[in-house]
Formats: structure tokens, sequence, C-alpha cells
């Protein structure tokens, strides 16, 4: 690949449809906009994969989205990794690029350097948020943290929640150039079957753990088929062709996919957000239940997450949400110190 046509695919998501087995699908290529979410802070290696894997995710599931304000990622565990947070905010006019931006809170002291970094969250849940803006209630859709990564956590998700098959394949870390420079680069796939899975989807069984549902259980007949040969497809991709950059896009899905008829569409341009231009001086707390906005008469532009500045005194106030209520506490310096719900979700 030239270098033009890297610098052209950097920081992209490229949707694509395959019509012989009726599945859409995105195709994302991080690279500068991954260095700059994980420059931000100075997180260990194990956060730092978890990070980019929810950054990853985000960029692919909030482009299939037509978002007027915004999609939340957000993980939550009782281990040392407490909380993944990512942000994906939708083009404000078409031909703008999306934003992105992401947050970890995690346990120095509990932390562990070896092993698997999936296995630092523990118990807890995966959640996506969709925020539509003003006047609209936020949809929130939990499922509980399980299979061994947070891109198979998002497929429990959406064949839980949405009834949809979804599969991803992942790549992602640091990566060294040619001229020997590194930095972080991120690449994947994203499948989904089109919305006609069977209605009669089995549900999953009662009792204290229940089952989650799988592609397997939502898919039946020449459906079913169709999905686990495009799965083998999938599997053929090596980590080289995801994150680039000597592998086009559209190249890669020739490559995967040729007899599956594949088309693709406009690609969508991703840039790393800062801080949240919405809230302006007044503090925003992004959280599993919502938006929170809160303007205790200083000038700060986030406190929780990304953008932190001082805040005069400590602060406390009980936020009313469509869900449920919180009540939040920062420190003379600014730093979010408690948050408490009234059924017992909180910081520590």
């Amino acid at each position: 690949m030239s270098l033009g046509s890297q610098i052209a695919w950097d920081d992209t998501v490229l949707p694509f449809q395959l019509y012989r087995s009726d599945m859409r699908g995105r195709l994302a290529r991080l690279d500068g906009v991954l260095q700059q979410v994980l420059d931000q802070h100075d997180y260990p290696p194990v956060i730092e994969a978890l990070v980019a894997e929810a950054a990853l995710l985000t960029a692919l599931i909030g482009q299939t989205i037509e978002l007027r304000w915004k999609l939340s990622l957000q993980i939550r565990g009782d281990g040392p990794a407490r909380l993944i947070a990512t942000d994906y905010y939708g083009p404000q006019e078409k031909g703008a690029p999306a934003r992105i931006r992401a947050y970890a809170s995690y346990d120095a002291e509990r932390l562990s350097q070896e092993g698997p970094a999936f296995d630092q969250i523990g118990k807890g849940y995966f959640a996506i948020l969709i925020d539509q803006g003003q006047g609209t209630v936020p949809y929130q859709g939990i499922t509980p943290i399980a299979g061994g990564s947070l891109a198979a956590c998002a497929e429990t998700y959406f064949a839980q929640s949405e009834q949809l098959p979804t599969r991803f394949n992942l790549s992602f870390g640091v990566s060294q150039q040619a001229a020997g420079e590194t930095g972080w680069r991120g690449g994947g796939i994203m499948l989904q079957h089109m919305p006609k899975a069977s209605p009669f989807a089995p549900k999953a069984a009662e009792g204290p753990e229940p089952a989650l549902l799988s592609a397997s259980d939502i898919l039946f007949g020449d459906a079913e088929e169709n999905w686990n040969r495009v799965n083998i497809l999938l599997d053929t991709a090596d980590e080289l062709e995801l994150i680039g950059p000597s592998v086009q896009p559209t190249d890669l899905l020739v490559r995967l996919f040729h007899e599956e008829v594949p088309r693709v569409y406009d690609p969508q341009r991703v840039e790393f957000r800062l801080f949240d231009e919405d809230c302006g001086p007044k503090t925003c707390v992004n959280l599993v239940i919502g938006n929170i906005h809160l303007d205790p008469g200083t000038e700060t532009s986030m406190v929780f997450g990304i953008g932190t500045q001082p805040l005069s005194e400590d602060y406390e106030e009980d936020v009313y949400q469509p869900f449920q209520q919180y009540a939040l506490t920062f420190d003379q310096q600014g730093n979010l110190t408690d948050l408490v719900g009234k059924h017992g979700l909180g910081l520590a």
C-alpha cells in the first residue's frame, strides 16, 4: 500500500454488505485516534489493551447506528479494572468525522500484569447506551461480562438484547513502522446478519445464572449455513491484514469474501475528541445510566473521564436521571471521589 493510500484509510470505518449471504459489516482501521486516546493517560499495558479493544468496538458499533448525538460503551467489573468507558459522537453533518474518546478507572494495587487483560475485569456487566440528545430518553442494554474478551461480550449483547447474530474479529497493539517509529494501531471487522433472524428464538433459561444466547440459538436453515460459512472466511484474516497498513480495507474484503459478492459504501472518518463541547463550563459525567450535567459555578470541562480541571471546593449534589438517582462527591482537587446510586452503584 502506498503512503497516500495508508493515510486515506487510517482512522476510518468502512461499511460493507455481503449480498450472497445477506449480511452487513464494518471494517475499521484506527491508528492516530487510538494513539491519542491512550496518550491522555499513563495506563499500564493491560489497561491500555482493554481501552484499545473498547475503542475499536465502539468505532465499529457506533457507525452502524444513525446517531444524532452519541453511543457509549461501558464495562464495569469487580476486578482491578473497575471501569472502561468510551463515547462515539456521530457526525454533525454529512461528510463530517465521527469523534471518539475513552477512559479507564483501575486499582493499581490489585492489578496484575500477567495473564489476559480481560481477566482483570472480574464479574460485572457490559453496557451499550444510545443517547439521541435533548428531548429523548436514552436507551440502554446490559449483558453480563462473559466469553473471554470484550468482543465476545459485544457479540453476546447483540444476540441477547437485539436478537442479531454478530461477530467481531479484532487486532490491536503497538506496531513498529518501517522508519522505526512505534505507535498503537488497531483494526477489525464486524459482521452482522441482516435483521431477519428467527422470530421464534428461544429465551435464555431462567435461574440464578441464566444461559446467554448466541448466534446458533437464533439462526436456522440457510441463514445458519450462510453465517457459519462467512465466519469461517472471517477467521482466515490474520492480524497484519486487519490492522494494516500493507493491505487496503477494500482489498481485504475481496480477499476474504469475494464469493459473497461484497459491496462497499462511503467510509466514515473518525477523530479523537478530548472534551465535551456540549457542556462548556459544566461538569459532565458519563455513566451507565446516562449523562449527568452539573454546574457547580466553576469553569471545568470534565471531572469524570477526560480533561479534568480543579474545582474550588467539595461539591455534592443529587442528580436525577430517567432511570436512577445518584449522589456525586468531588474533592478539592476536582476529582470525582464517590458516586453512589440508590441501588448501590459506586466507584469503589
